[in-house]
This record gives C-alpha cells, structure tokens and sequence, in this order.
C-alpha cells in the first residue's frame, strides 16, 4: 500500500502499540495488493480528505461503501474483475473514473450506471474491455467510433474518454447520430403498438 508521500509498510495501520492510523491523507494507493476485497476501515478513515483512490490489479468487484469519501475525485479501478453489472454508490464529487481491463460487456447497461451515480464525471477510461471496441481488442474503426458515439451521447459531460478528447463535432455528430436511433425505435415501437 502506498500513501502520499509515505513508503509503503505491512501492517502500518493495525500494528499493537504504534500510533493509530495516518489521517488526512489526499491520496491512497492499494495497487497490486491482491485484494478481493476493498479495505474499508483504512479507506473510510480518510473520508474528510480523500480525494484520489487506486484500488487497481486487484480481484475487487463491489465498490458500495465508497459513496462515503465525500473529497473522493478520482477513482482508478483499473484491471479488476467489475462486470456491466457493478452498482457503484451515489458519488457526486467524482470526476475521474479509470476502469481500465475489466470484465465490462454491456455498454448501455455499464453507461447508464456511470451517468446516473457519477453525474459530475468528466473522464471515463474503459479501454480492454468487451464493450469498448478497439484496435487493442479486435475492435474495427467503425465499432470504435460507434461506440464513442454512444458513450458521449449518452454522457454529455465528458471532456475526454479513454486517451482522446471529446471534441466538440464529436459531440454534435454523437447527438445527431443516437437521436436519430431513438427516433427510429420510437416510431418502430409505435408501428408495433397500431398493429
């Protein structure tokens, strides 16, 4: 576990007879632990200045409890085993989401709940996952434009997802390109429903 501008040490936080844990922390990092689970006594201890979490190359898959890091910024889940299906708790301070190598294959299912618990999200990275297609995954250029499409369309709010910009003619084509789509749906539902 690295902190902030403090080595890494087993134990630092439950050893007998040494001072309790270091508070006010800006930044914890549990990369590389192994972990199937997400250390919450030590991570809740910094809940008042929290403010970057990697919880990355872990087995971790439910991140409930971290909806009380009220600082929290920045959240880096990369190369774990969250699925389309993750419940993320309510988190309104975060910006910056890296989920990285996942086991992410539901793209609209995986969006809505990032739009809808992370409503102040500016960066998302989901590269090497399923639903993200692309030149590293087997993606084609069109897959990978689509898929940026729907993802910008569906978050307004991004200013970069994955490595690349949102560009603001990106943006214009993503919205004229998924309400087109709905607008397609919508009168397909209607035709249906006279029949």
């Amino acid at each position: 576990m690295e902190t902030e501008g403090l080595p890494a040490a087993p134990g630092q936080y439950s050893q007998p007879g040494q001072p309790g844990p270091v508070l006010g922390l800006r930044s914890l990092s549990f990369a590389y632990q192994g972990l199937l689970e997400i250390p919450y006594e030590v991570i809740l201890a910094q809940r008042d200045t929290l403010e970057v979490l990697d919880l990355s190359y872990n087995l971790l898959e439910d991140p409930a409890l971290l909806g009380e890091l009220e600082q929290l910024s920045t959240l880096i889940l990369d190369c774990n085993i969250y699925s389309s299906h993750v419940k993320f708790p309510y988190m309104p301070s975060v910006t910056t989401v890296w989920i990285n190598k996942n086991k992410i294959s539901n793209l609209p299912i995986f969006v809505e709940e990032i739009r809808r618990k992370f409503p102040n999200i500016k960066i998302l990275s989901m590269m090497n996952n399923e639903a993200a297609p692309s030149y590293f995954n087997g993606g084609s250029l069109p897959q990978y434009i689509d898929y940026r499409q729907y993802v910008i369309s569906q978050i307004p709010s991004l200013t970069i997802l994955d490595d690349t910009e949102v560009l603001g003619k990106e943006r214009a084509q993503a919205k004229k390109t998924y309400r087109m789509q709905r607008t397609r749906e919508g009168s397909k539902r209607r035709k249906e429903l006279h029949r």
